[in-house]
């Protein structure tokens, strides 16, 4: 056989394997029906260069290490006192100033299967039955948490805290799959986003984001700014005004974005997991390549490097009310704070949340 022949048949054979994965190995054996969808993404030469070359987020402050697991929100009651933070383990917990405390869950079906465990991925498996809070906001007015919670939907706890309970679990008919993030406007109307009609938090971790993710921030009640992690764009939605019912493009980020949150002068910070990679942008515009890249016998894992670099490093991007960047911090190497999920600022601190690491992190501002 020619050296082109053997060439085929190899191709023929990887092929395939692909198309039947007979042993379960890729990334996405457990979901049959995954699927990888195009996503419009600016062109390559339209995403912003800006970087912290001083690497200013390696100053931070590493906080609570090992003491919670993955707490993607966090949240400040009304009258100051806190952090709280959304767990891996389906739990809402109050800083008290000397320790964690149990104040929330979602979920009523607690069991073994929630208990401790080393990492903030060990959950994943269960975090339909355990839950997953992945947005906190306090109404200012009433002291009530909203939660929204990945799998359980648009949840409420009283002040006191305790078992939540479910306000929605769909909308128009449609059930939610992937309830991310919430913001409450200073008329106490609640706003939250679904970020996938089709696919469960733990079945994009599995294999690749699809769709987008869109998170709330507010300015005076006039439009919130959301995020579409896929394509990498922050945008503007009016509530009021001759633009209201309308959206527009607020900025093109730096990198996959997460939650967004709005400071004391209208500013919007931006939480971004990490900077995308070549690799990352062609899988966006090339479903099918996508797709035959997840079903080679590679961990998600893997996958997930390949899209952010070889290691997880954070980026935080501060806009103003008009999508001027106003200050890019980042750590590039990922020494010290590493993929983070939300950015927010209170008394000349930056808390910085993160779903895949056991702490949060803590950036005194000059």
């Amino acid at each position: 056989m020619t050296p082109f022949g053997v060439l085929t048949l190899l191709f023929f054979l990887l092929a395939l394997y692909c198309g039947l994965d007979p042993f379960k190995h890729s990334a996405i054996s457990d979901f049959p029906d995954f699927e990888t969808y195009q996503v419009g993404m600016p062109a390559w030469s339209q995403l912003p260069t800006e970087r912290d070359t001083e690497n200013l987020l390696q100053n931070s402050e590493i906080k609570f290490l090992n003491q919670i697991q993955g707490p993607e929100s966090i949240a400040f009651d009304p009258l100051g006192r806190g952090p709280y933070a959304g767990v891996a383990d389906g739990r809402i917990l109050f800083w008290s100033g000397q320790s964690w405390t149990d104040f929330a869950y979602t979920s009523s079906n607690r069991s073994e299967l929630c208990d401790p465990k080393p990492s903030p991925l060990s959950y994943l498996k269960n975090e339909h039955i355990c839950g997953r809070p992945l947005g906190l906001r306090f109404d200012k007015k009433t002291g009530d948490l909203y939660i929204a919670d990945a799998y359980f939907g648009l949840m409420k706890v009283g002040p006191e805290g305790g078992l939540a309970t479910s306000l929605t679990t769909e909308a128009e008919g449609v059930p939610f799959r992937f309830t991310n993030d919430l913001d409450i406007d200073g008329e106490g109307n609640v706003y939250f986003t679904d970020s996938s009609s089709n696919y469960q938090r733990r079945m994009l971790l599995g294999g690749n984001d699809v769709g987008f993710v869109a998170i709330l921030g507010f300015h005076a009640c006039s439009f919130f700014v959301f995020v579409e992690l896929s394509i990498g764009r922050l945008c503007k939605y009016w509530l009021k005004g001759e633009k209201a019912g309308t959206s527009e493009v607020f900025a093109i980020l730096h990198g996959f974005p997460d939650n967004v949150r709005t400071n004391g002068d209208g500013d919007f910070w931006v939480a971004i997991h990490s900077r995308r990679t070549i690799y990352s942008y062609i899988c966006a515009l090339y479903p099918k390549v996508s797709k035959f890249l997840l079903k080679l016998p590679i961990p998600a894992k893997i996958h997930y490097l390949l899209h952010i670099g070889g290691r997880p490093h954070a980026v935080a991007a501060k806009y103003s009310p008009e999508g001027k960047l106003l200050q890019l911090l980042e750590d590039n190497k990922g020494k010290v704070v590493k993929a983070i999920s939300e950015v927010e600022e209170k008394d000349g601190k930056l808390w910085m949340g993160s779903v895949l690491m056991p702490f949060i992190a803590v950036y005194e501002l000059p």
